[in-house]
């Protein structure tokens, strides 16, 4: 090959590379200008933000651009029964308390139960050393010698009279001492059981027993202290009360004396056991008012055959009414606490708008409802949710 040749080739190479390098350069600006492209429609695409639900916010009224997201509902009316809610604790039922009494006075040697336990009629709960058993015991010996001795001379004076040996008036007087001596034994038999001694086993010490079954509820007297109805200066060494019935005594007001009456069924409720329900009725309303609180004591029988209620138990009982009355009732959804206020949402004059009221509310029915005393009338729109209208206003 020339030189002349070499030249040339070498050219035509030089104008090939140009040719690759532009070409190149074609390709990626086109590729450039195509992602832009891209870019630019995907910004334009996006959608334009949201307008906020609450176009505005103040006092007690609230706007929103979505009314129709808020439920409405209406308020409606139950027939219901009146029911007062009061306090109390469980007490032995009086009628029901028996003392145990020790006739014969001494020393407590042995005491055979204590405070709270369970004793069965006829049980022996404590001896007593008494020295009134020594009394009547010589009372009852001196008692059968003398009756022993007025019958002997009877039969003596009534054979002497068959042979003529004495007169008739002999005879009689000493039949009335016969009848005289058997009167005095039969007191000083008596005295002895009064006492709790048995006749046949003379014993220094009166075993007494338990006058019925049930639960000792007060204790007065300890082992080697004075028994007895002069020296214990009590009605009873010990009490034992029947708990199958006891009275819950509650305190009332005297501006809620009107709605109870002799009679009325009663509700009670314990702490130990929720959402269990007692029976009662009210047995007696008292007299007099407390003057400090000005409450009454009302006194309710309760059945208690399983002695779940024991004295001293912080009752709850609840009074129900005899007749029923209307109230105004909403769900319990539609009721908003704010600083121990309730309150609802009322429909505004115009779209979208709701109005926050006060209202008085009472008692919690089933079905999720509540009574709404004062602030809202029969048939008026409500929010159904009023908690959720106002989280709404809050994130204004």
């Amino acid at each position: 090959m020339t030189r002349q040749q070499e030249t040339d080739l070498q050219a035509k190479h030089r104008v090939l590379r140009s040719m690759v390098c532009a070409s190149l350069a074609v390709f990626v600006l086109a590729a450039a200008q195509g992602l832009s492209g891209c870019k630019a429609k995907e910004v334009g695409s996006e959608a334009p933000p949201s307008q906020p639900e609450v176009v505005s916010s103040g006092g007690n009224t609230v706007r929103v651009s979505k009314p129709e997201r808020f439920a409405l509902t209406n308020a409606s009316v139950r027939s219901v029964t009146s029911t007062l809610n009061v306090t109390g604790s469980v007490n032995p039922d009086v009628s029901r308390e028996i003392p145990v009494l020790s006739l014969a006075n001494g020393r407590v040697v042995a005491l055979h139960v204590g405070l709270g336990d369970m004793v069965r009629k006829g049980q022996l709960v404590m001896e007593v050393q008494s020295p009134d058993v020594s009394t009547a015991f010589g009372a009852y010996l001196k008692a059968v010698s003398d009756e022993h001795l007025a019958r002997i001379t009877l039969d003596r004076d009534k054979l002497l009279f068959d042979k003529g040996a004495i007169p008739q008036t002999q005879v009689e007087a000493a039949q009335n001492g016969e009848e005289d001596a058997k009167t005095a034994l039969t007191a000083a038999e008596q005295q002895l059981k009064i006492l709790g001694v048995d006749k046949n086993q003379a014993d220094e010490n009166v075993k007494i027993y338990a006058p019925a079954s049930g639960v000792v509820i007060s204790q007065n007297v300890t082992a080697a202290g004075a028994a007895g109805v002069t020296y214990a200066g009590s009605a009873g060494s010990l009490t034992i009360a029947d708990l199958s019935h006891v009275w819950v005594i509650c305190d009332v007001y005297e501006n809620d004396l009107q709605t109870v009456h002799l009679g009325q069924h009663a509700d009670i409720r314990l702490n130990s056991f929720p959402g269990k329900v007692f029976p009662g009725t009210i047995s007696d309303i008292g007299a007099l008012l407390d003057p400090s609180i000005r409450t009454a004591k009302v006194r309710i029988q309760v059945q208690n055959p399983g002695g779940a209620l024991r004295i001293g138990m912080f009752a709850t009982a609840t009074l129900t009414g005899a007749q029923a009355k209307q109230v105004t009732t909403v769900p319990t959804t539609a009721i908003l606490q704010l600083h121990d206020r309730s309150y609802v949402f009322l429909p505004g004059a115009s779209a979208g708008e709701f109005r926050r009221t006060e209202v008085k509310t009472g008692r919690t029915l089933d079905g999720g409802m509540v009574e709404v005393q004062t602030g809202l009338e029969p048939g008026q729109q409500i929010v159904t949710n009023a908690l959720d209208l106002q989280n709404t206003a809050d994130q204004e």
